[in-house]
């Protein structure tokens, strides 16, 4: 094929929290780079994956949920997706059929009424609704901007997800192949881990440990031949939080481990030590010594 044909371009998936962008990130890349949580605001870096085809390339970026900021932590957060916005080729905007329209969707169209770039509206989790009210949902978005296409999709189950990636590509201007074929992410490995154990505190800890939580790498080496060493601090922000991750006797962070050991391993196609810590950091979000620290960097994006 001639190069000129080759698409590429950069899109952005934004959405209310919750609504299901990084499952769909993951069932498109194939494999686990973004943590999924049934807490909102789960994500706070910019996730790329990397979507390779022989006709073209498409890199996603997974932002954090618009919402308002409450914190340092959520000002930085807020301020990484509206650049995103004005930086990519395609803005899709995800929906929950199951919730339907939101006072923080209005936020978000509000938002993106300030670029130029097309917009398609992405309806997730039909799998969960009754047609009647999916064409009902559809009716509402559509009075409130123009969308360049509609897609209806369930991520979890895989529903018209190839159909929204063939649109996508008709959208992608003639570009290079910016990363080998077989690249799925631009994080460097340390990053998806860290996100890797973080995902597993949020999913045991419920309601007690929302978003006080950071996790650092402290080492990550080959020790011999077939086994890969893992060590790692989780964060908090006070003391009594401390107790609830270590949990009675050990056994929530005996569970975090475990759990997280084994997303690691097929991660890294290796088998895994992995050492926890955790440590208290009091009022971390607020601090931007630490946010940097932690690796929110207002200057990277």
């Amino acid at each position: 094929m001639n190069n000129n044909e080759y698409k590429s371009g950069f899109v952005c998936i934004i959405g209310r929290p919750n609504v299901g962008k990084s499952t769909f990130l993951n069932k498109v890349i194939g494999q686990k780079i973004a943590i999924m949580s049934d807490k909102p605001q789960t994500t706070r870096n910019k996730i790329q994956g990397v979507y390779t085809t022989n006709q073209s390339q498409i890199i996603f970026i997974d932002t954090p949920g618009i919402h308002k900021p409450k914190h340092k932590l959520g000002d930085f957060m807020m301020k990484v997706a509206q650049n995103t916005l004005n930086e990519v080729d395609l803005i899709l905007f995800m929906v929950n059929a199951e919730e339907g329209f939101g006072k923080g969707d209005q936020f978000i169209i509000d938002r993106l009424k300030q670029t130029k770039q097309p917009v398609f509206l992405v309806v997730n989790k039909i799998d969960k609704v009754h047609p009647d009210s999916l064409l009902q949902i559809i009716g509402e978005y559509k009075e409130l901007y123009p969308f360049k296409e509609i897609v209806p999709i369930s991520a979890l189950e895989g529903n018209n997800v190839s159909t929204l990636l063939q649109q996508i590509e008709k959208y992608m201007p003639s570009g290079p192949q910016y990363y080998p074929a077989d690249q799925v992410t631009d994080h460097p490995e340390r990053f998806i881990i860290t996100e890797l154990i973080r995902e597993k505190v949020l999913h045991l800890t419920r309601e007690e440990i929302p978003h006080s939580i950071a996790v650092v790498m402290d080492s990550l080496e080959r020790r011999d031949n077939d086994t890969i060493y893992v060590a790692a601090t989780i964060i908090v922000e006070r003391d009594s939080q401390k107790g609830i991750v270590i949990g009675k006797q050990g056994k929530l962070l005996k569970e975090v481990g475990r759990l997280a050991r084994l997303d690691i391993e097929s991660l890294l196609g290796s088998k895994v030590f992995l050492e926890l810590w955790v440590k208290v950091q009091k009022d971390w979000r607020n601090r931007a010594s630490q946010l940097r620290d932690f690796g929110f960097r207002e200057d990277e994006y």
